[in-house]
């Protein structure tokens, strides 16, 4: 069984395969982007793809639920990993030799804080995590360094001079696993769906009320621009429940009144979250 993921060996997303599948449970492959990734499971090449949806530190990930606009996956499981961000050098570099750090944007917004308390250092965006801790090992220059995982620093022989250095101690990014299949666990109890509403007064609100009338506990609300459409938004909606459920689906039959379109994109187990 193949698991695609965002990036090289050592990525935070690898992290996330080994952490849902477990250690020896499947081959994790490595992309460069997610599209890549979306085009390989459409096409069979790997059977699920784990992808960061939202993070503790700096919300959603949009990168993400963009192609979910795109692409007809379903969510059969979700993930939640801890991010430690760790300063990583070459073996033997002193904190006074670092003039740049590389790493992913994402990476360098979660650690703001330590950037704003070290001016002299200079943030330099690059394509991922785990590759911008091979490429200064490739570079071999002292005033290089990386914001990365401590798994990537192992990996490519490197040193993790101060970590964590992540602004938020509880910093956690959420996954989901996606495939093909539309099956869902008996035992799923949290649903994942996107909303095109209708373009009138009331119609979000009308939606959510739809949800307190049933007494189903709505877990999160995001909005993303409709691509071509002029300030018009499609919301993803993560609530609490089973398809199954006569309530569940009661309140997707009355959500067609308000809605162009309702797109049911996940039914699983909610991810345990260890603090």
């Amino acid at each position: 069984m193949k698991v695609g993921y965002q990036g090289v060996h050592g990525a935070f997303s690898e992290m996330a395969v080994r952490s849902f599948f477990g250690q020896d449970g499947c081959e994790a492959v490595g992309f460069r982007e997610f599209s890549d990734m979306f085009d390989a499971l459409e096409k069979g090449t790997v059977q699920f793809g784990m992808f960061p949806v939202e993070n503790t530190t700096t919300g959603l990930i949009s990168r993400t639920y963009d192609h979910f606009q795109k692409h007809s996956l379903n969510a059969v499981g979700e993930v939640v990993v801890p991010i430690n961000q760790n300063l990583i050098v070459l073996p033997g570099t002193s904190f006074g030799e670092i003039r740049e750090v590389y790493s992913h944007p994402e990476a360098i917004a979660q650690c703001s804080g330590f950037f704003q308390r070290n001016p002299a250092l200079r943030p330099v965006v690059y394509d991922d995590t785990a590759l911008s801790v091979k490429f200064i090992a490739a570079q071999g220059d002292r005033s290089k360094a990386a914001i990365a995982s401590s798994l990537a620093a192992e990996l490519y022989g490197m040193e993790i001079l101060q970590g964590p250095v992540q602004d938020n101690p509880k910093n956690m990014t959420r996954f989901l696993c996606l495939t093909q299949d539309p099956s869902f666990p008996s035992n799923a109890d949290k649903i994942s769906i996107m909303l095109t509403l209708k373009h009138r007064p009331g119609a979000l609100y009308n939606a959510l009320g739809i949800f307190s009338a049933l007494n189903i506990n709505v877990l999160k609300l995001e909005s993303r621009p409709i691509v071509g459409r002029l300030f018009e938004y499609s919301f993803y909606l993560d609530f609490a429940g089973n398809l199954r459920d006569p309530d569940v689906q009661e309140v997707l039959r009355r959500l067609k009144y308000d809605c162009i379109d309702v797109r049911v994109f996940g039914c699983y187990k909610a991810a345990e979250v260890t603090l």
